[in-house]
């Protein structure tokens, strides 16, 4: 049963990985036996990050790129391709958030949201893909959505549109790669304790709200997501597609 979630012999990029969420997923797909991929967009954090999980004992390389941009990502690609790094896992992570009501909102900030929360996941798993398909041996997507993927909040339009966006584009790949052995789903984190959310935690009144609307009455932790993303990441998914499995402590179902 073990061998279903064994990630011995894959190799995983995770992006935005050099703190938070990411860092603990990373670092989850590394204790399952797979040799991490952290990037951020500072060279000084994903090298401190990746030797944080070497100094566990964990196989993790580091590569600092920008995700938004699609000639830095294809670089990125083309290298490990010369230095026989073959990624048969990603997870698309990097994302940032921008509260401000719509009628105030600058396009330049729209479209900020929009690129990094939705535009990235595209142009990194398309290159991930390409490769996966060429080489015919499959592999697995993992887009990292909201529970603003299936509710909106005011104040977060665009990072609404964008993680509603992750769920359509999941389905998309889903369609269009699933014959050839890629398993593509996502994962729809609730309210969890990070250092993005820090402003909301402080905040007295945000803070008795998610207890107070939460069947568990308590904010998520980073490490509690782990255990979904190995298992899409497994063999154990082989046969889900298409999918995003929401973390949320039992929020949606109780709206």
């Amino acid at each position: 049963m073990t061998q279903l979630f064994d990630l011995s012999g894959r190799t995983a990029l995770v992006t935005g990985s050099a703190r938070g969420i990411g860092f603990a997923l990373a670092e989850g797909l590394a204790t399952a036996g797979a040799t991490v991929i952290l990037n951020g967009t500072r060279s000084d954090t994903v090298a401190e990050a990746a030797g944080r999980l070497e100094s566990k004992g964990f196989k993790a390389l580091g590569r600092a790129f920008d995700v938004t941009d699609e000639h830095a990502v294809a670089d990125a690609f083309a290298q490990w391709d010369k230095d026989g790094v073959q990624v048969d896992i990603v997870v698309n992570n990097a994302g940032i958030q921008f509260r401000k009501p719509l009628v105030e909102l600058e396009l330049a900030d729209w479209q900020r949201v929009i690129d990094t929360n939705l535009t990235s996941a595209f142009i990194v798993a398309k290159e991930a893909a390409r490769r996966m398909i060429a080489r015919g041996t499959g592999g697995k997507i993992i887009n990292i959505g909201s529970l603003t993927s299936e509710s909106a909040r005011a104040t977060v339009g665009a990072y609404t549109a964008a993680k509603g966006g992750i769920k359509m584009l999941t389905r998309a790949m889903s369609a269009e790669w699933a014959a050839s052995n890629i398993q593509a789903n996502a994962i729809g984190p609730g309210y969890i304790l990070t250092d993005m959310n820090k402003p909301l935690v402080e905040n007295a009144a945000f803070d008795a709200w998610v207890k107070s609307s939460n069947p568990s009455q308590r904010w998520g932790r980073p490490e509690e997501l782990v255990g979904t993303a190995v298992y899409l990441s497994s063999p154990a998914s082989s046969y889900v597609n298409g999918q995003i499995i929401y973390v949320d402590g039992g929020w949606l179902a109780v709206l």
